[in-house]
């Protein structure tokens, strides 16, 4: 990236900068920096900096003396940190100033580039403790300014490119378009050729279909044209045109300065645009007043409709070959509406005739790329799977009796419908926080960022107490343990691997993660306090299969299978002693939770050091397009939250044969299915952290779900159960117990050096792999 105006650094930052610029997905010079002061900018004490990121690209420190902090916003954004020892006065004024054991802790200095003011807020936002993070933009950025594949996964199928640009036709995801798609819409296509031509007034429609028949066989390379009857008279009148429309002078120099400035080989195709004929008055087809155009809509359009809805359909849930929807749901749209004769299908080289207008050229049936393709912002996996919820909500409510289907299928696609939702929530979070001050994005995170967990575990206690058992809330108990587990080894395991394999090894703010790391050791001592005391003088042990082998009762018994049961526990010690400590735990850990934002955003802000930069010279600047209003994202939180109580309760009612028929234990089902699969857009937007060498954001979403998990969700459940007694007892079984300690201890040895590699990751991801394996094994729960 151009660095024109950044002074000159050491060599090593030059080496980083080109590093840096190597490992950009878009590498291409960046206009002049220009600042500006958000609203929003941290305190005049921000001004750290320090390990961070081997990747990173090195700009312009603020002067120690400086008494206020800019802020300023780019386009291209990633980050760009300062490393100890590189940052010359600025470190040194800062080492003094905090002290040196705590310069070389971690702290840092993290340059944020983002397109405009909001993306450079949500960007912040990811930083701050206790905000969900969040990878996808809430701004809509223009097509022009994208990449080259991301840029082609947005086109119309309407350009024709060169062989050399185009490659060849013959690859793997067309072969498949044959076996998938083309083989029976050319069939319907050869069917309905008859039928026009033994009408004798469609026989024009029967040449159509036979022209479609061959295409749609394969469709690649080929090209479906317009003629239209100006375009025809150009061509009467200058059959050697280049596309140059009669009697307009100034669109014909347009025409030529375009292509004279036009490259011969481009990255992406080049759309020409040709001037209308101003001069000569539109002339209204007569397609529409023929008799065959009315047989057509009769006997041949009403079948082609289907089989293109059917053929836009299925292409569209396979998301990969959405060029094939685009394809068919054009040539229903509009090649079939239009006057046979006016319709030409041939195969052609990058030419710009004036004979006619290209309506269709595809080349690919298949693009892996299209996992980023988006509608207002919307990721297309989440957009596919809204009509399952839809679905699972129908059947569920109105088929109550199961005779269309079973209780197993309504549990999994109850199950299967939180992962949109949550994926809804989550950018409707994102969005409402980046347009609101922090006062308002930190109420909308810690009340909506858990309201997935919160709503399945309140709808499930619930259900269990109506139906009088226990069974649920071993459930709930386990599935909180799980989404810890997970939290903590499974999301930074698995994001250290896949970041590891990219980048080697990578580096992550160990100062902040030890701040994560401290709550969560409050946390678990938190929780698990009252079952440790519940253990040390409780009387609630359980023994089944005692017996005496002597045969007298003066001798010892031999009793298996001993376990800890809150239900048959002595009710009023429970409550003289259990419900003090729960609910003093209650009020204790949201109180962390509460210091941990003042340290971490108020006293400490240093910790996670945000400037903002610009380097397009403040262009982007209110020229954004927010993809969610403020109402629309506010709108969307209720409606989601919603429609996630009616599936979690649908959940809940359809559980129970799931866990009685399973010969897997309820503990394993819980701590896996129920725990986290909802978090499954968090473990996507940490692993796309790690895929950009931005480690510590990956690191920070499990911590931020297992911190929110242990000092808000729980609380909540104890509060909700104060109100509503549902029997919920804040004692957890000893697996939970161990497994949980064990986890925290193990991530806070890992977090110690403030480096990542695979070997850490996978190291991390066995150890949760090895408790499940315990949970796998282990016997139900005796409630169940």
């Amino acid at each position: 990236m151009s660095q024109r105006n950044t002074p000159q650094t050491p060599s090593d930052a030059d080496n980083l900068r080109r590093r840096s610029t190597a490992d950009s997905p878009e590498n291409h010079a960046d206009p002049p920096q220009h600042h500006r002061r958000f609203p929003w900018r941290p305190s005049h004490n921000e001004r750290l900096c320090g390990p961070h990121n081997p990747d990173i690209v090195v700009t312009e420190a603020p002067s120690p003396d400086t008494s206020q902090h800019f802020c300023h916003y780019t386009p291209k954004c990633f980050l760009a940190v300062y490393r100890g020892g590189q940052c010359g006065i600025s470190a040194r004024s800062t080492s003094s100033r905090y002290g040196e054991e705590g310069w070389h802790d971690g702290t840092t200095k993290t340059t944020i580039r983002a397109e405009n003011e909001l993306e450079a807020n949500r960007e912040a936002n990811n930083y701050k403790f206790g905000f969900r993070k969040w990878k996808g933009p809430v701004t809509e950025r223009p097509i022009k300014d994208r990449s080259d594949v991301v840029r082609e996964l947005y086109s119309d199928l309407n350009i024709v490119k060169p062989s050399t640009e185009a490659g060849s036709v013959i690859n793997f995801g067309n072969i498949i378009y044959v076996l998938l798609f083309g083989w029976w819409i050319s069939l319907i296509y050869f069917l309905i050729c008859p039928v026009m031509f033994l009408t004798i007034c469609g026989a024009s429609y029967g040449k159509l279909c036979w022209k479609l028949t061959c295409y749609f066989i394969w469709p690649f390379g080929k090209s479906i044209e317009k003629v239209s009857d100006g375009l025809r008279k150009c061509c009467v009148k200058f059959p050697n045109c280049e596309a140059i429309p009669e009697g307009d002078s100034e669109g014909s120099k347009e025409f030529d300065k375009v292509k004279e400035s036009t490259p011969l080989l481009v990255s992406s195709p080049v759309p020409i645009n040709i001037p209308a004929v101003a001069s000569q008055p539109k002339i209204l087809s007569n397609h529409w007043r023929r008799f065959s155009t009315y047989v057509w809509l009769i006997l041949g359009f009403p079948p082609l409709a289907v089989v293109h809805s059917l053929a836009c359909v299925l292409s569209w849930l396979l998301v990969f070959t959405i060029p094939v929807a685009k394809m068919n749901a054009k040539t229903l749209s509009t090649v079939l509406l239009m006057a046979p004769e006016d319709v030409q299908i041939q195969k052609r080289e990058m030419v710009y005739g004036c004979k006619s207008k290209v309506l269709l050229c595809c080349y690919r049936a298949f693009n892996w790329y299209y996992y980023k393709y988006t509608v207002q912002g919307v990721n297309i996996f989440a957009l596919n799977l809204l009509p399952l919820v839809m679905i699972t909500l129908i059947l569920g409510y109105t088929d109550k009796n199961n005779y269309y289907t079973s209780m197993e299928a309504k549990f999994t696609t109850a199950i299967m419908s939180i992962v949109p939702l949550s994926y809804f929530i989550g950018m409707g979070i994102a969005s409402l926080s980046a347009q609101s001050n922090f006062a308002v994005g930190a109420v909308v995170n810690a009340t909506f960022g858990s309201i997935t967990e919160i709503t399945f575990y309140i709808t499930a206690l619930i259900q269990g107490h109506n139906a009088g058992t226990k069974c649920l809330e071993e459930i709930v108990k386990a599935a909180l343990t799980g989404t810890l587990l997970g939290c903590i080894l499974f999301i930074p395991g698995i994001c250290m691997v896949i970041g590891g394999i990219k980048h080697r090894e990578q580096r992550f703010n160990s100062r902040s993660a030890g701040v994560s790391a401290a709550l969560l050791f409050i946390s678990v001592g938190g929780v698990f306090a009252p079952t440790l005391f519940s253990k040390a003088y409780g009387n609630n042990m359980v023994c089944e299969g005692c017996t005496n082998t002597a045969g007298n009762a003066s001798t010892s018994f031999i009793c298996k299978d001993c376990y800890y049961d809150t239900t048959k526990a002595n009710q009023q010690w429970i409550i003289a002693h259990i419900e003090p400590l729960v609910y003093t735990i209650a009020v204790l850990l949201p109180a962390a939770y509460l210091i941990g934002l003042i340290f971490t955003l108020k006293t400490h802000t240093h910790i996670y050091d945000i400037q903002i930069s610009d380097g397009q010279g403040g262009q982007g600047n209110g020229h954004h397009v927010v993809h969610w209003s403020r109402w629309r994202a506010l709108a969307a939180l209720i409606i989601t939250t919603l429609l996630l109580a009616a599936c979690a309760d649908l959940t809940t009612q359809n559980i129970k044969p799931i866990m009685a028929a399973s010969s897997v234990s309820q503990y394993f089902i819980s701590v896996t299915l129920l725990a986290m699969v909802p978090e499954l857009p968090e473990i996507v937007n940490g692993i796309q952290f790690a895929l950009q060498n931005n480690i510590s954001l990956s690191l920070e979403v499990g911590s931020c779900i297992a911190v929110q998990v242990c000092m808000i969700q729980i609380p909540l459940l104890i509060l909700f159960n104060a109100f509503y007694d549902v029997g919920f007892v804040l004692v957890f079984s000893d697996i939970h117990l161990w497994a949980s300690i064990f986890s925290v201890i193990l991530v806070n040895y890992i977090f110690m050096d403030g480096k990542s590699d695979y070997f850490q990751g996978t190291a991390l991801v066995m150890v949760y792999l090895i408790l499940l394996a315990l949970y796998f094994f282990a016997p139900s729960p005796p409630s169940c």
